[in-house]
């Protein structure tokens, strides 16, 4: 079984991305079960989506210490999820952080670098994706979620292939964006590779 957890801020396009994860598992005959956490997701507060593949997951629900992969849409975001990461877990993590609008209102610094090393120091092995790059090659911002599942599947940690979820892209997403979506997931996918 294999657990993935992805949490991010609303906008971003976790809940797309968690349904894709599902999808393509099911498209190979594998069971998924998804549940989410949206919150206030269109104004920009935490979204967190748990996919549990494979025959022995009865609930949607990864248990603490369970997640094999946390895929952190914000860098914050990860760091409040990584209770979920199993020992020797993997966590893809993007690049910039989302200021909150509290942080904002309150003149605070909020930078990614703190977190990102926290995250260096607590997770056997940390992926750092510069998505804003990806995001500008595909010339789109909504690509994010995409990119950071190229990423998942470039660390070898899915059971899913760059196929099976440009196939799973095609039948969920409309034509005039498929693409660009292709485009990030291979970007993101090479990102990882390299790393």
């Amino acid at each position: 079984m294999i657990n993935l957890l992805l949490a991010g801020v609303g906008g971003q396009g976790t809940v797309l991305a968690s349904k894709l994860l599902a999808q393509a598992a099911m498209a190979q005959g594998l069971q998924a079960r998804t549940a989410e956490t949206i919150g206030m997701a269109q104004r920009g507060g935490c979204v967190v989506s748990h996919v549990r593949i494979g025959e022995e997951a009865y609930s949607p629900l990864i248990p603490y210490g369970q997640a094999d992969l946390i895929l952190g849409f914000e860098p914050a975001e990860a760091v409040r999820n990584l209770p979920y990461l199993k020992d020797g877990g993997i966590v893809v993590a993007a690049k910039k952080a989302i200021k909150p609008v509290t942080a904002s209102l309150s003149g605070s610094g909020y930078e990614a670098g703190p977190m990102l090393a926290y995250l260096q120091t607590h997770a056997k092995q940390l992926i750092v994706v510069d998505c804003e790059a990806i995001c500008a090659q595909c010339g789109s911002a909504k690509v994010l979620n995409v990119a950071l599942l190229g990423a998942a599947i470039g660390s070898g940690a899915l059971c899913i292939s760059l196929e099976q979820m440009e196939q799973t892209m095609a039948q969920r997403l409309p034509a005039r964006f498929l693409e660009m979506n292709r485009q990030a997931l291979q970007l993101g996918a090479q990102f990882a590779q390299q790393a």
